[in-house]
């Protein structure tokens, strides 16, 4: 069986923190998978920072064809899962499979990266307690309010579990994943 990477997510996910990891895990020889709340083309949005706003401004993306309805995946299937930011996370992390299936992850130590947003997802499913994990800095408070310890770095590395804040960050955040990836599931 091919080493299967799962991304979760749905519509106004952040362009690039859904696409890069997708096509930099592919560059690296693993096969990936999309998932959201249905299948069907999802419309992702673009999270920009502008000189004189508070915080991010966000303007719509590419749209991208979820492979998989979130009760369709089977998690035993995959080695890894990523769970990129945006709006997206703010509703898929009430949806119960969504939490059954990072449960899974992370209760069989294989390797997450989660970033910006993200890391709401992990809150929800109620396994941040005593974790170490980045953030966009906005959501600190739901981090410790999970029980997580909130760290302002663009890798974080807590066992197999690797967060950034933002798309910003993108280098350091993959480059420790896949570290930490093929460690625990080499392709070849």
């Amino acid at each position: 069986m091919a080493h299967r990477v799962l991304i979760i997510t749905g519509d106004a996910a952040e362009s690039l923190e859904v696409l890069y990891p997708y096509q930099r895990l592919r560059e690296e020889g693993y096969d990936v998978h999309i998932a959201a709340p249905s299948r069907k083309k999802l419309q992702f949005v673009v999270h920009d920072f502008v000189d004189g706003f508070d915080t991010f401004t966000e303007k719509p993306g590419y749209t991208w064809p979820a492979d998989f309805a979130f009760v369709e995946v089977r998690p035993e299937n995959y080695v890894a899962l990523v769970v990129p930011g945006g709006r997206a996370p703010e509703y898929i992390r009430n949806n119960p499979v969504v939490q059954r299936l990072v449960r899974h992850f992370f209760e069989n130590d294989k390797p997450v990266a989660h970033l910006c947003h993200g890391p709401l997802i992990a809150a929800a499913a109620g396994v941040l307690d005593g974790r170490r994990t980045s953030a966009y800095p906005a959501i600190a408070p739901d981090v410790r309010a999970a029980g997580g310890t909130f760290v302002d770095g663009e890798a974080v590395v807590d066992g197999t579990l690797v967060s950034g804040r933002t798309w910003v960050d993108h280098p350091g955040w993959m480059r420790e994943f896949i570290q930490v990836l093929r460690s625990k599931a080499p392709v070849g």
